[in-house]
C-alpha cells in the first residue's frame, strides 16, 4: 500500500512538472501591454493589451518620419520657427534648434529618430503639413492606409494631449511598415549622430546620443541583435518602446507600453523587450508544413486511360510557417478543395485545385498541380456511332449501285 502511494506521490510530481514546464513556456511581461510579432509574415507570436487604446508619448516619431520619407527629399532645407521651439513644454526633449535656422531634413530626421528631439518634429511637421494640425490630419489618413483602427494623433512628437492615443498593436504595423524603408531602417538603427553647423549655429556640440538603450553598446540594456526602432516617456505613457531584432535570418518586433521600474531599480521597457526576443527566438522556429512537389493527393480521372487515370496531385509551392517549437506541423489536417468536373486530357503541371493548412488561426494556401499527364480514353460509343455511319453509307452506295444496274438492264430489254 505504501510502495502505490509513493508511485502516486511520484508521479504527481512528474505531472505537475510538466504542467509548470508548459505553463511556463509563454512569458510575462510587467508593461501594462505589448505585442511580439515575427516580421516577415506578420505573425503575432504574444500579446498582452495589444488593442487597448493607450498613450504612445514618442513612439509617436515613427509614423512621422514615414510622412517625412514619403513626402521630402532629405536635402531639402527647411526653416525653424518660433512656434517650433516655444511650442515644447518645458522637461521634453530638445535639439536646441534656433528660430530662422536653416536645416537639413537628413539632419532634422536623425534629432527627430536618435535623439527623439520634439522641436526638430514640429519643424518637419510645419515643412510637410503647413502646420502642426495639417500634419496631424496626414498622420491619421496614413495611420488608417497601413491598417490601424485605434489611431489617433493630435502631433508629430507624442507631447501628452488626451485626444493623442494608439494601441500596442496599431504601433507594430506602423513599425513593420517604416522598416520595409532602408532609409528609415538606417535611421532607427543609429546610436549617435552630430548636427553640423548652421546659417544659427557655429559650433559642433549638439550630439544626439539614442533614446533607445538596447542599440547603444555601453549601454546595460544593450542587445546585441536589435536592430532599433524608437522609445518614448511622458507621466502619462510611462515608459514605451517600439523594438526589433535580427538573429540568424530571422526579423520580430516588439512593442510595450506603460512600463515602469521593477524593484532593483531596472527599466522595466527593456526586461520586458528582450524577454519577448528570447521568446520569439528560442521557442519558435520557422518549419516546412508542405514541401514542393510533396504528394498531397491521389485521385481518379474518370475518362483516363488505365495507365493515367490515377493521378498524383503535388504542392505546386512550399509552404513554412513560424511556430512553436513543440508543434508537430505532420500533425496538421489539410482542407483540399478540386476543381469542378475534372476531365482528361490533363497535362502534368495543371492546376487542379489548391490545399490550406490551418496554423494558429492562419491560413496557409497552395495550388494543386498534376504531377502527370493523363490521357484521354477512348470512347465506344463514338466508335459505335462512327461504325453506324460508315454501314449507312456503304448501304446507300450499295443500293444505289444496284439501282444503276437494274436500271441498265431494262434499258437493254427495250
Amino acid at each position: 500500500m505504501r510502495f502505490k502511494r509513493k508511485i502516486f506521490i511520484l508521479f504527481l510530481i512528474i505531472s505537475l512538472s510538466f504542467t509548470c514546464r508548459s505553463l511556463a513556456t509563454e512569458p510575462t511581461i510587467a508593461s501594462s501591454a505589448g505585442i511580439l510579432v515575427e516580421a516577415s509574415t506578420g505573425k503575432i507570436l504574444y500579446e498582452k493589451n495589444a488593442y487597448e487604446k493607450m498613450y504612445p508619448a514618442s513612439t509617436t516619431k515613427v509614423l512621422t518620419a514615414i510622412l517625412v520619407l514619403e513626402n521630402c527629399n532629405l536635402d531639402e532645407m527647411a526653416s525653424v520657427s518660433h512656434n517650433a521651439i516655444f511650442s515644447i513644454p518645458n522637461g521634453y526633449v530638445n535639439c536646441n534648434l534656433q528660430e530662422g535656422e536653416k536645416i537639413s531634413i537628413k539632419d532634422l530626421m536623425y534629432a527627430l529618430m536618435v535623439k527623439s528631439a520634439n522641436d526638430a518634429a514640429v519643424v518637419l511637421a510645419e515643412h510637410i503639413g503647413g502646420s502642426v494640425g495639417g500634419f496631424a490630419e496626414m498622420m491619421n489618413k496614413k495611420a488608417k492606409e497601413i491598417g490601424c483602427q485605434n489611431t489617433h494623433f493630435v502631433n508629430p512628437n507624442g507631447i501628452h494631449d488626451e485626444n493623442h492615443y494608439t494601441t500596442a498593436y496599431d504601433l507594430y504595423l506602423m513599425a513593420s511598415y517604416g522598416m520595409k524603408n532602408e532609409t528609415f531602417r538606417n535611421y532607427v538603427s543609429t546610436p549617435s549622430y552630430t548636427l553640423p553647423t548652421t546659417n544659427k549655429y557655429a559650433t559642433n556640440d549638439r550630439i544626439c546620443i539614442t533614446t533607445n538603450d538596447m542599440i547603444r553598446p555601453n549601454s546595460r540594456y544593450y542587445n546585441e541583435n536589435a536592430i532599433g526602432i524608437k522609445t518614448g516617456y511622458t507621466t502619462e505613457a510611462q515608459n514605451c518602446l517600439i523594438a526589433a531584432a535580427r538573429k540568424n535570418d530571422i526579423e520580430v518586433i516588439s512593442v510595450v507600453l506603460h512600463a515602469g521600474t521593477n524593484e532593483q531599480g531596472l527599466s522595466e521597457r527593456y526586461i520586458d523587450t528582450k524577454t519577448l526576443f528570447d521568446y520569439g527566438f528560442d521557442d519558435f522556429s520557422f518549419s516546412d508544413i508542405v514541401i514542393k512537389n510533396d504528394v498531397i493527393k491521389n485521385i481518379e480521372i474518370e475518362n483516363g486511360t488505365k495507365d493515367t487515370k490515377n493521378l498524383e496531385l503535388i504542392a505546386k509551392n512550399t509552404i513554412s510557417s513560424y511556430v512553436h517549437k513543440e508543434m508537430d506541423v505532420k500533425s496538421l489536417s489539410p482542407k483540399i478543395t478540386l476543381n469542378e468536373d475534372l476531365k482528361a486530357p490533363i497535362q502534368a503541371g495543371s492546376v487542379l485545385g489548391n490545399v490550406t493548412y490551418l496554423v494558429d488561426d492562419i491560413e496557409y494556401t497552395t495550388e494543386l498541380v498534376a504531377k502527370s499527364d493523363v490521357s484521354k480514353k477512348f470512347d465506344i460509343t463514338i466508335l459505335v456511332l462512327v461504325g453506324g455511319v460508315i454501314l449507312l453509307l456503304l448501304g446507300i452506295g450499295i443500293l444505289g449501285i444496284c439501282a444503276k444496274k437494274k436500271a441498265n438492264v431494262k434499258k437493254r430489254r427495250k
